[in-house]
């Protein structure tokens, strides 16, 4: 086991790839010469050169369908946005070519593309560049989407998006590259679709992803100084959603809270919210809670930034309304 930054792994996920296959290419804004905007790709020019390190113009739909095009040829391109909020710029190539492109060819064209972009607020950013549109894209047949809230997890599911012949969305909280965590040296993916259940309990279930876990285990912890025992699960992957795994945690805890930390109106967390309703209601104590960020166009403020996110404050008061815990 090494311990390695987020941003870490991800670089070791991607020189993996590139020292691994030939057909695996990264293109994007800057990921050349200035190494990426989170210095992700930093040295990867000068290391495999321009055929494979590929600067593009300031034009999201046009490089996004570039590597439509080359994944459909037989290339593996590994595109990154320099914000998941840019995602909306090539929406209709995301969203009408690559995640249909497998089925409208009856499966004789695969699409083995991975687009990568840092998500989320908290950054003070603005509000044209805070954007968590992996909520939007996960409801898209044809897409993959999933969101690492940890140096290995990112590891192992890049690898496996990487291997996956449909287009997957990785997203990256932009607040956790800096999180340390250990790593295992042993060659290791995670499974796409699959959560985990990060700690088990019996009096209520916590569920987030990305850069909501670290709210999720601070809550947890608070919980545990009251003695009350929360299961957590990081759900890792937003399409395919493992909602089996959830379940079977609300059918033992009779409790659920729901972590969002994109804005909580039409996020993923309902789409949750609605199947564990549907599947296991009988089995619930009490109602469903939600927690998100409000419903505001993000602040450049700091301050304002921070009131409008979830936070562990916001998650204790709702347990406390909710189920008096």
């Amino acid at each position: 086991m090494t311990e390695i930054t987020l941003r870490q792994s991800i670089q070791r996920g991607l020189i993996e790839a590139l020292d691994g296959d030939p057909d695996v290419f990264i293109m994007g804004e800057d990921v050349g010469a200035y190494g990426g905007a989170y210095a992700i790709t930093s040295g990867f020019l000068e290391k495999y050169g321009p055929e494979r390190i590929k600067d593009t113009p300031i034009s999201e739909a046009s490089f996004i369908g570039a590597g439509i095009g080359s994944a459909a040829s037989g290339l593996k391109p590994i595109v990154e946005l320099m914000s998941m909020s840019f995602a909306l710029v090539g929406f209709d190539q995301i969203v009408n070519m690559a995640a249909n492109i497998r089925y409208m060819s009856g499966g004789q064209i695969n699409v083995p593309m991975v687009i990568r972009a840092p998500t989320g607020a908290g950054m003070q950013l603005g509000a044209t560049h805070s954007q968590s549109f992996e909520t939007w894209l996960c409801e898209i047949p044809g897409l993959k989407v999933v969101a690492p809230s940890n140096p290995s997890d990112a590891l192992g599911l890049l690898r496996a998006s990487i291997k996956d012949p449909n287009p997957v969305i990785f997203a990256e909280s932009a607040g956790l590259y800096g999180l340390k965590g250990e790593v295992s040296d042993e060659y290791f993916e995670v499974e796409i679709g699959k959560a985990m259940i990060r700690k088990q309990g019996t009096d209520v279930t916590l569920v987030s992803y990305g850069h909501g876990m670290p709210m999720i285990e601070k809550a947890q912890e608070e919980l545990q100084k009251k003695d009350i025992d929360a299961e957590v699960i990081d759900l890792r992957s937003l399409n395919p959603l493992d909602l089996e795994t959830i379940i079977s945690s609300v059918q033992k805890t009779g409790r659920l809270l729901l972590l969002d930390t994109a804005r909580k109106t039409g996020g993923v967390m309902a789409e949750v919210a609605a199947s564990v309703q549907s599947e296991s209601g009988d089995y619930l104590d009490g109602p469903i809670i939600r927690v998100g960020s409000e419903d505001v166009p993000w602040p450049y403020s700091r301050k304002l930034e921070q009131h409008a996110m979830a936070s562990v404050p916001k998650i204790i008061k709702a347990l406390e309304i909710g189920y008096s815990l």
